[in-house]
């Protein structure tokens, strides 16, 4: 199991409940380390999301079939009893590759976006927007889907504004279909995002002004990590996600996938962790074929 977040962990846990050998290969650098809070899970809304990985963590470690270790996968390769993966100077040898690691981020180039990324600014809309229902919201992105975005977070309040930094695409009909419900759209360049110690307070564009806004939904672009499994030659769609079935099974027989690297979808803790619950399911009764 290479990736230890919610899609890795669910899927070990039910390989180990099946007395299934499974080991957790995991670098316990998530991307959503910052966020004090994640939400929408059930029994742990609110919850931060190292606590939800370190509770995983603790379960599955209660059961003999499963292990845990802290390390970074470097290359998986095929050979005639399955696949060899090496981390640091150890490698193992396993009969079928999981793979649940996650995406990493490319935001725009703000000076103070880390700052507040994970308290006022968030890159989830469904995770984080119930938080500011009705209050002054930015939505910042460089990408061309900002005004499907900004319909989404416009169901929580519609005191929103776009802003593009010159570089996001929003046509004239998209435009209008954003005015009709309140949002502003504002093309020019963004300087950066200002705040203090309570949080985010404005958005300041290139020209001098700074426009108040107490939260702000950034759009990042996003890229599957999966450089390690190169050489396996597994099918990709057209953005490098892995091509899977209902199983979680990809196009090479014994190597399956779940999570954020695969087609994206909504991007939920809990979502990734149903992904990896049915993964498994498939997983063991390929097995016992």
């Amino acid at each position: 199991m290479i990736g230890g977040g919610p899609a890795g962990l669910s899927a070990a846990l039910n390989l180990a409940r099946a007395r299934r050998t499974t080991h957790v290969l995991d670098s316990n650098r998530p991307r959503n380390a910052a966020t004090f809070a994640a939400h929408g899970f059930v029994t742990r809304d609110g919850i931060p999301p190292l606590e939800l990985r370190r509770l995983g963590r603790e379960e599955l470690e209660a059961y003999p079939e499963a292990s845990f270790e802290k390390a970074v996968v470097t290359s998986v390769t095929r050979e005639a009893d399955g696949f060899v993966v090496a981390y640091g100077a150890t490698s193992i040898t396993t009969r079928t590759i999981v793979i649940t690691t996650g995406l990493t981020e490319k935001f725009p180039a703000l000076p103070s976006l880390r700052q507040f990324y994970g308290t006022t600014v968030h890159s989830c809309v469904e995770c984080d927007a119930y938080e500011y229902a009705d209050k002054p919201i930015a939505l910042i992105g460089e990408t061309d889907d900002l005004a499907e975005r900004a319909i989404l977070i416009s169901q929580w309040s519609r005191d929103l504004i776009v802003f593009t930094n010159g570089i996001g695409l929003i046509g004239e009909a998209d435009e209008a279909r954003l005015a009709e419900r309140g949002i502003r759209v504002d093309r020019r360049q963004v300087a950066d995002v200002t705040g203090d110690r309570s949080g985010l307070t404005g958005v300041t564009l290139a020209d001098g002004e700074t426009v108040p806004r107490v939260a702000a939904f950034v759009r990042p672009v996003y890229a599957p990590n999966l450089a390690y499994v190169d050489s396996l030659g597994l099918e990709a769609d057209a953005d490098g996600y892995l091509v899977v079935d209902g199983g979680g099974r990809t196009s090479v027989p014994g190597v399956y996938a779940a999570g954020d690297s695969t087609a994206p979808g909504p991007q939920q803790l809990i979502v990734a962790a149903g992904a990896g619950a049915k993964l498994a399911a498939a997983l063991n009764r390929d097995l016992l074929a």
